[in-house]
């Protein structure tokens, strides 16, 4: 069930339903065919009005911008070129109320493109979000122009759509002057012939320049806004999904810190002061921790994607790590824009955000090979033929093409591609060879009150890490990425002759059962969790961390225990139609942590499983799990001993 809620409308007398981001905002990705597709993104442009935005991820061509105000469907401005608008049939042909549809033309849906294709960034029109305007130019030094967003201007670009002229670009943070979206050229603030006065939450105001104002002239403004704990977003109405702001470089690698109050799906940055790229980079092409690190695409170049490593994800915003002048220069002004992460709504099936698959059911020819039919956040892949060389391992979009296997204690894997994440619908595990079913993944979306993907920088001290699981995390698993150390993991459950969970872990990576000693595991939250034990495997000055969060959700997922019985029992997850996924550990006393999933049988009968913490091959000849449309049922003495404790995880 959604715990979406209904706000009054005190105009109208009337109940609305809050918009997510999800709803308004859409990075999507596709491989182009030559002919025509329609992408379905989510975003209703045939009702409510937006902008697409296209850029080709592989090839020198124009970004491309069709707005249902300006260009229409057969009509297109390309970027950055300064020429108008050009006819065009084969670009976009229809806007839908669930996306949009695009014809053959190369520069929108090249056949033969690869894996990374096509970028395409959906904006819809929505108060205190987005808006597109259409005027006419006057020629007077000061046309005030009305719009809809109803709230603080971010981000204004305006372009003639009947004549040749630059970009013009406002930001709230540079306010009247001139500044282009195609050039590299540095903000001009004594131009004011292009913005002379800072945009009200009702109307921008340009002056009498040709780029903006010649008369007789047609122009499209795209207004982007700025939330500041102002937003009407998410379930709750009450959320920001964009903001518009800047920062001052410093010219360290251990570059500024920008607080967003949010994770961003979606980022544009530009140098001010001096001459610099516009740079936008998405979480679905890749910004991650680990090489190669951030694709960037420019505004004001027709060039391919260019990976580089600029900033890391926080869970309220980013981290610059690099010293690149137009990045992070020392005493350099930048300015940007950022979109909100989603999803904001709680899911309501777990198929939304939870899949497992063999490697064997799809074509390796076809990309992605693990086919999930969500976008995959992070993934475990299991051998079923067991041996060295065929150990379970794990990774996740802020870890990049890097991976850690659970049965060791080893850093990450550096290097290599591993895993490969920017699909709408699933990911790649190294491009195998040969297809077989001797592989399985099992995938996790994030998603509010199920489960959150973490990386943070260790201090030393009691280290309080901000996260988006928007309940209180009920088992962590925390790995440092650097090092050769300890996989531990929290359960909100474990407890050790009267020392209570915060002084509790497990080990991933081995049958130990639980081991206490000091408090290990700070106050966790709906927001934060905390760590402050000092030492290498949780929280050592400067080391990077990955964290896995794991939470109950009625209906989708439970975090639970149960004592044994040496029979026989039942365990209720308050599911309808059985578990698809179940991890078993016991805790006081060794066992392994066992996984069964429905792909390889869950049954009346034997049931096959894998052991996170070893090599070893697949069992199939063991009737320990049974299905019950509750949960599941637990038999005999290895996962249902006498007087026994265990800790399960199940999906629904």
């Amino acid at each position: 069930m959604s715990n979406t809620k209904t706000v009054m409308s005190q105009a109208a007398n009337t109940l609305v339903t809050p918009l997510n981001v999800e709803d308004v905002f859409s990075t999507y990705l596709y491989e182009g065919n030559g002919s025509t597709q329609t992408i379905t993104n989510g975003i209703d442009l045939d009702g409510e009005g937006g902008l697409v935005w296209i850029k080709n991820r592989d090839y020198t061509y124009a970004h491309m911008l069709h707005d249902t105000e300006a260009t229409g469907v057969e009509n297109v401005l390309r970027l950055p070129n300064t020429s108008g608008i050009s006819y065009d049939v084969d670009t976009l042909t229809s806007f839908n109320s669930d996306g949009f549809t695009v014809g053959d033309d190369s520069e929108v849906n090249e056949n033969g493109t690869g894996w990374t294709g096509h970028a395409s960034w959906t904006f819809r029109k929505a108060p205190k979000f987005f808006d597109v305007v259409t005027y006419t130019g006057d020629g007077t030094s000061s046309r005030a122009i009305s719009h809809n967003l109803g709230c603080e201007v971010g981000a204004i670009f305006v372009k003639s759509t009947s004549a040749a002229g630059n970009w013009a670009a406002y930001h709230k943070e540079t306010g009247a002057g001139s500044l282009f979206l195609n050039l590299t050229n540095a903000h001009n603030q004594y131009d004011t012939t292009v913005f002379n006065t800072a945009a009200t939450s009702t109307e921008f105001t340009v002056g009498n320049s040709s780029h903006v104002n010649n008369s007789g002239n047609t122009y499209v403004a795209y207004l982007f806004a700025h939330n500041d704990g102002d937003g009407d977003f998410g379930p709750t109405g009450d959320a920001d999904i964009i903001k518009c702001g800047s920062y001052t470089g410093n010219g360290s690698t251990d570059g500024p810190e920008i607080d967003l109050g949010f994770e961003p799906q979606w980022f544009m940055w530009k140098r001010t002061d001096a001459t610099a790229n516009w740079a936008m980079i998405d979480n679905m092409r890749g910004i991650s921790y680990s090489d190669p690190g951030d694709p960037g695409l420019f505004p004001n170049e027709a060039y391919a994607e260019n990976p580089d490593n600029n900033f890391n994800l926080t869970a309220t915003g980013l981290k610059c790590h690099t010293n690149n002048s137009e990045i992070n220069a020392s005493g350099g002004n930048y300015i940007y824009m950022a979109i909100r992460r989603g999803p904001l709504a709680v899911p309501e099936d777990a198929t939304d955000v939870f899949d497992v698959q063999f490697n064997g059911g799809n074509d390796p020819s076809k990309a992605p090979v693990y086919q999930s039919g969500f976008v995959t956040d992070m993934a475990i892949v299991g051998y079923r033929t067991g041996g060295s060389a065929n150990y379970p391992y794990t990774g996740n979009r802020l870890m990049g093409i890097q991976t850690l296997e659970t049965h060791n204690t080893d850093a990450e894997e550096a290097g290599g591609t591993s895993f490969q994440w920017d699909f709408m619908n699933g990911f790649i595990d190294s491009v195998p060879s040969v297809i077989t079913d001797t592989q399985i993944a099992w995938m996790w979306k994030r998603a509010p009150g199920y489960f959150d993907v973490v990386a943070y920088t260790g201090s030393g001290a009691n280290t309080v890490i901000n996260h988006n699981l928007d309940a209180i995390p009920e088992m962590v698993w925390v790995k440092n990425r650097g090092r050769s150390v300890n996989w531990n993991v929290y359960h909100k459950d474990l407890e050790l002759n009267g020392d209570p969970a915060s002084e509790c872990r497990l080990f991933l990576h081995t049958y130990a059962a639980v081991s206490s000693g000091a408090v290990f595991w700070g106050t966790h939250t709906n927001t934060t969790f905390t760590m402050t034990v000092q030492n290498f495997q949780t929280n050592y000055p400067n080391d990077t961390y990955i964290a896995y969060l794991f939470a109950t959700l009625d209906g989708i997922s439970k975090v639970g225990s149960y004592t044994g019985n040496g029979s026989s029992q039942t365990i209720d997850c308050g599911f309808t139609s059985g578990a698809r996924f179940i991890l078993i550990k016991r805790t006081d006393s060794t066992g392994d942590w066992y996984v069964w999933d429905t792909e390889r049988g869950i049954v009346a009968g034997n049931d096959p499983y894998l052991e996170l913490n070893t090599t070893d091959a697949e069992v199939t000849s063991t009737d320990w799990v049974d299905p019950d449309n509750s949960g599941f049922i637990v038999n005999g003495t290895t996962i249902n001993a006498s007087s026994a404790e265990y800790i399960f995880y199940a999906i629904a």
